[in-house]
């Protein structure tokens, strides 16, 4: 534990001087920092502002380069310079001019290690404030500092400590029991014999190892795309050369015994990140497919997440599929939801209340009956009669995360029913498909197209009749503005089958004020989160239109942006909603100046079955200084290591939050 010095005292200001006096004359870079101001709003431009003994200065254009641009841009966490601006272009600055006839190399780290007058020392006035333009690419793994005033940081470090107490019976047994419940290997903590006694129980954590190994967009248990840990990062495998030797190593590294079959070409969709592995040759014996060797040169650098590597392995036969059917559809593929439950003491089939039901809940019905993923969740099943012996509600209040191997794993109500519509016309029912649709965000393109803008009152009619503007605007004096963070979103569906609102198009809901429809109320959430996770801001996007912008080669768009015809996204297609367009934004007016989380959370209501929900999440680090705001660390949520993650608040995923 430590006690935290007012930057304010005399101790901490003595402490200061002796470090600032032994370094001769040299500016001890740490202690000035840098940022982007002005009249501009974009994130990489702006006037060069130092932050040095508490204040905030400029920098004067005298002897200003190119060179000296590129150590400003690399310092603030840019790979390089683009231009720099004389003459105030971004507006005269205020407080002290800390630089003036500046003279850098271009190979300095900070500007404060360039020649110049000297700190302070400068004859300048703010009409020569000089600017500068960086490029939009960040540099990979940058960090930044703290530069907001009466901040410290400091850091904690816990240990974990944690027994484990093992009779020599269970020592002698530790491998088969280990094998039984799924986990591919045992570690020996302590086996010495001791004794002890306690008047209180404590519990102590037992920290577990993250696997190395995923599967993810498969629709049963056992199969899905196979993703390797490498890094800190999640990546996928190429299917160069991938056979069931291969996957029967994944399946047993994951609890199974063997592998049904070896996928190949994407099959259970495309991965997004990088690919870890190609040429797989694995012996069989391995304990993990990342011990197995591989071929990474150059010629296999080619590979596309078109030829992710997948699994199927052989799950044991558990026999919930007998306790479901479908009753009363024109397929084997959908129908009212009957379920066999145990009620005065014998099994009878019965029906579900279809109050509440949704996606989450036919996700796990679906797998249950092995017949892929949900298509559509019905709460009235008037058309599908089902059986005549079936009538009876024996299931309410189903909620499902959507990952239960089980419709009896999900919260219900148990014997105490709640169905006040009763069952009939009323009971659940479900839709079923062997393929989905699977979004995808990208994340680069978010963190290189966010700036603010100061938007005038009048132009946000529109906006605020879509609730799309914070609660403090009906306040706000009209000749005023609001202070909006600005981005571009580009989705991409890299599942199997279209996109496609749940609504029917003549369901769609008519906005007057923005002349178009809304195919979904809300598609996307956008959250501005505290660094505890609390949200200090929020936006919303309703789908006014579902259009393919764009395609990968050789596919064609089928469905295009206009008040008529269909709406989706094709796959293999991307819909990119751009940062111009109304209520593509988060007013953070009210926000103050801090570090945050940013967070885009798509189809977050789960009106759409997708394949795969946990890649429905971007999260960035932001920080917004009251002049200017920056994105970094932008990524799919859930692709770092379990580490990482817990740097990042809020939403891990978008699988299991609402339940």
């Amino acid at each position: 534990h430590f006690s935290a010095i007012s930057p304010r005292s005399s101790l901490w200001r003595r402490l200061l001087c002796q470090l600032s006096c032994t370094g001769m004359n040299e500016i001890r870079t740490e202690s000035a920092h840098l940022r982007l101001a002005g009249e501009k709003r974009k994130h990489n431009e702006g006037r060069v502002e130092v932050f040095y003994e508490e204040e905030w200065g400029t920098v004067c254009d005298d002897d200003f380069t190119i060179h000296a641009a590129q150590v400003v841009c690399r310092e603030l966490g840019y790979s390089e310079a683009v231009s720099w601006s004389p003459s105030s272009k971004y507006g005269k600055g205020e407080g002290r001019i800390w630089f003036d006839n500046v003279h850098c190399t271009g190979n300095e780290k900070s500007l404060a290690q360039c020649e110049s007058n000297g700190i302070g020392v400068s004859d300048c006035k703010h009409t020569e404030d000089v600017g500068v333009v960086c490029s939009d690419k960040r540099i990979p793994g940058f960090k930044f500092v703290n530069t907001l005033t009466n901040n410290i940081n400091v850091s904690e470090f816990s240990t974990d400590v944690f027994l484990l107490l093992l009779s020599k019976t269970i020592q002698s047994v530790f491998n088969t029991i280990c094998g039984m419940f799924g986990f591919p290997g045992d570690k020996r903590y302590n086996t010495r014999n001791f004794s002890s006694s306690a008047k209180r129980n404590y519990s102590l954590p037992l920290p577990s190892q993250q696997p190395l190994v995923r599967l993810r967009g498969g629709a049963l248990v056992g199969e899905g795309r196979v993703e390797v840990l490498k890094n800190g990062e999640w990546g996928t495998i190429c299917d160069d050369n991938w056979n069931l030797v291969a996957a029967t190593v994944v399946c047993r590294e994951l609890g199974f015994g063997s592998a049904k079959e070896a996928l190949s070409g994407g099959q259970l969709g495309q991965g997004m990140g990088p690919v870890h592995m190609n040429e797989v040759k694995c012996s069989g014996f391995e304990k993990s497919v990342t011990e197995c060797p591989f071929n990474m040169d150059k010629d296999s650098e080619g590979c596309s997440h078109e030829e992710d590597a997948g699994v199927r392995c052989n799950v044991p036969a558990m026999g919930f599929q007998r306790r479901l059917r479908l009753s009363g559809g024109r397929n084997s593929f959908e129908g009212r939801l009957e379920v066999l439950m145990e009620r005065n003491g014998s099994l009878v089939w019965g029906t579900v209340c279809g109050e509440g039901w949704g996606t989450m809940e036919a996700m796990v019905v679906c797998r249950q009956l092995g017949l892929g993923f949900a298509s559509h969740a019905f709460q009235e099943t008037w058309n599908w009669p089902g059986a005549v012996n079936a009538d009876s509600v024996v299931m309410s209040g189903v909620r499902c995360a959507g990952t239960e191997m089980s419709l009896s794993h999900c919260l219900h109500h148990g014997e105490y029913l709640s169905c006040p519509k009763g069952g009939g016309r009323f009971a659940a029912g479900v839709s079923c498909s062997e393929t989905a649709p699977d979004l995808v965000l990208n994340p680069q393109v978010v963190e290189q197209t966010t700036y603010l803008e100061d938007r005038p009152m009048f132009m946000l009619q529109c906006a605020y009749e879509e609730n799309c503007l914070g609660s403090t605007f009906s306040s706000t004096p009209a000749s005023s503005y609001r202070r909006l963070l600005r981005f571009s979103s580009q989705i991409h569906n890299n599942g199997q089958s279209d996109f496609r609102p749940k609504a029917s198009r003549e369901t769609w809901v008519w906005h007057d004020c923005h002349r178009h429809y809304h195919s979904m109320e809300v598609f996307t959430h956008y959250d501005l989160l505290s660094n505890n996770g609390t949200k200090v801001a929020e936006g919303h996007k309703a789908s006014f239109c579902l259009e393919d912008s764009e395609c990968d080669e050789g596919i064609e768009k089928r469905y295009e942006c206009a008040n008529f015809g269909e709406q989706g996204i094709t796959v293999g297609c991307w819909d990119t909603y751009r940062h111009d367009i109304d209520c593509q934004w988060v007013d953070i007016t009210d926000v103050k100046p801090g570090d945050y989380i940013f967070q885009i959370v798509i189809n977050p209501n789960y009106e759409v079955a997708e394949s795969d929900y946990t890649n429905n999440i971007v999260k960035c680090r932001c920080r917004y200084d009251g002049h200017r705001i920056w994105m970094y660390n932008c990524h799919i949520g859930g692709s770092f290591s379990a580490e990482t993650e817990d740097t990042f608040p809020g939403l891990i995923n978008n699988q299991v939050t609402h339940r």
